[in-house]
């Protein structure tokens, strides 16, 4: 009798365990489709994507990387025939550029090109900053008409703003854009991953000190 006890005891213990274990499986499975279904509500309905060269990518990730409505600033090369451009290794006729990802209900296509112009020099025709060769060269990618007009007419502005000066920065067909990979991935948040040498980089570069002496109290960084 006693052993048969024991034995009811032992099951109903069991069972009490296997309760709670299922409701722990349930909870955590409840858990996972509250954050599957937070996720989708938070992720734009609508992501836009934008590329641009404007010199150094450490840069020109950091600089949009701030711009709110801005999910993902991906650095990398574009616009030159060559099928694998890499950082150290051949990118003949390749932008050092971004590919950024944006929010349209947040910043609109007009609201990146505005903090494009005011964070790269468009008037220098060698490079940007202390960078120089045809890699650092400035370049808009516009990916259909509607693009083209409004970085066409966003130009137009920015001629009219320095009539004294020439205006080089060009609005170029979208091409494909190749991310940083493999070993070179370092250069992918740069900013974060080695501050100090960014910092020091861009204050020896003289980037930050260009751009405020071409648009004032216009710039952003």
């Amino acid at each position: 009798m006693l052993t048969l006890n024991i034995l009811v005891e032992l099951v109903g213990l069991q069972m009490v365990l296997w309760s709670i274990s299922e409701v722990l499986i349930m909870q955590k499975l409840l858990l996972a489709a509250s954050v599957a279904i937070l996720s989708l509500i938070v992720q734009p309905a609508f992501a836009a994507r934008a590329i641009l060269a404007g010199g150094c990518f450490w840069c020109m990730e950091s600089d949009f990387e701030k711009l709110p409505g801005v999910s993902d600033v991906i650095s990398g090369f574009t616009g030159g025939s060559h099928p694998d451009p890499t950082y150290r290794g051949d990118h003949t006729g390749h932008y050092e550029a971004v590919e950024i990802t944006y929010d349209p209900d947040i910043v609109d296509y007009q609201g990146i090109l505005d903090h494009f112009w005011v964070n790269h020099d468009p008037f220098d025709a060698r490079g940007q900053f202390c960078d120089k060769g045809p890699s650092y060269l400035a370049a808009i990618f516009v990916a259909n008409d509607q693009e083209r007009a409004l970085a066409e007419k966003s130009k137009q502005k920015v001629i009219e703003m320095f009539p004294e000066q020439t205006v080089v920065t060009p609005i170029l067909p979208q091409a494909t854009f190749f991310p940083i990979k493999g070993d070179e991935e370092y250069h992918q948040d740069y900013y974060k991953k080695s501050p100090l040498r960014y910092k020091y980089y861009r204050f020896g570069c003289r980037r930050d000190k260009r751009l405020s002496d071409i648009w004032g109290d216009k710039v952003t960084h």
